[in-house]
């Protein structure tokens, strides 16, 4: 595992840059890690802010604040996509797109987009999961990847507010680093506001402990090759009539030509209305 004097997370530009995405390519291979900066305005950022605090509200007003403080999670926002319909338009950043492309392939999916709004100084913060090191993709296929994560900072990430922390060479490995280990060698994802974080899916990483005064919010996305089941059926849980909306790339990302028949009428059906698309993989 790399254990630098001092480990730096390569940071590249987005924005008129021509190799930025070998450079990220190449990170993540190496250390398991990148930042690619500017990548959203700062108007996408003001509007996918209070989107995220409504969405929050309507989760809470869904399932109650006692189920979901049960879940042992802090400021999470599952399924953001079906409480605002917005959220899904995040799947057409081609930064973004062009990271799964350039890692998993046009076929990938979209495994899960988390919201998170980590509230100021508490307590709890380090008693909940994803405050914990943990790895999204907990499972070592002899150095395959099969999932990356691709996180966009809506606040500044320092190591007061919480940024993300990730333990650089962690990722690829069959063996889990000791805690002990981790804690020693963890560096926080400190970017700009509008950043975009990348990550080997099985990289050890944790959140940390915000200790100022104001929320630190970001949105997750993990993508997978297409035959790894989701967390979430988006196509079921946001309804084909709004999945069948959406552009082709989108719908892909979504699941909707990765789907399982549940009836011979569904199996037995012309290539052009079949469920799946063949070469998904």
């Amino acid at each position: 595992m790399r254990a630098d004097p001092d480990p730096v997370i390569p940071t590249v530009h987005g924005k008129g840059q021509r190799d930025w995405l070998p450079r990220v390519v190449e990170a993540l291979r190496e250390v398991g890690c990148a930042v690619v900066d500017g990548v959203l305005s700062s108007d996408l950022m003001s509007d996918l802010r209070a989107r995220m605090y409504r969405a929050q509200q309507k989760i809470v007003d869904e399932l109650g604040e006692e189920r979901l403080q049960a879940a042992n999670e802090l400021g999470v926002l599952r399924l953001m996509m079906k409480a605002d319909p917005t959220f899904i338009h995040l799947l057409e950043i081609p930064e973004m797109l062009a990271v799964v492309d350039a890692t998993l392939s046009s076929t990938a999916i979209l495994h899960l987009q988390n919201g998170f709004i980590l509230p100021a100084t508490d307590p709890a913060a380090a008693r909940v999961f994803q405050s914990r090191f943990h790895r999204d993709f907990p499972r070592y296929l002899n150095g395959y990847l099969a999932s990356v994560n691709v996180f966009f900072a809506l606040d500044d990430y320092t190591a007061d507010n919480g940024g993300t922390r990730v333990v650089l060479g962690s990722h690829q490995r069959d063996q889990s680093p000791a805690v002990d280990q981790m804690e020693r060698l963890a560096v926080t994802c400190g970017c700009a506001a509008g950043s975009m974080i990348v990550f080997d899916s099985t990289l050890w990483h944790a959140a940390g402990i915000n200790t100022t005064a104001t929320d630190r919010l970001g949105i997750n996305h993990q993508f997978t090759r297409s035959y790894i089941k989701q967390q979430i059926d988006y196509v079921r849980a946001l309804g084909s009539e709004l999945v069948e909306r959406q552009a082709p790339r989108t719908q892909q990302l979504l699941g909707y030509y990765t789907r399982v028949v549940t009836s011979l009428d569904e199996y037995y059906q012309p290539e052009e209305k079949r469920l799946y698309r063949k070469g998904q993989g």
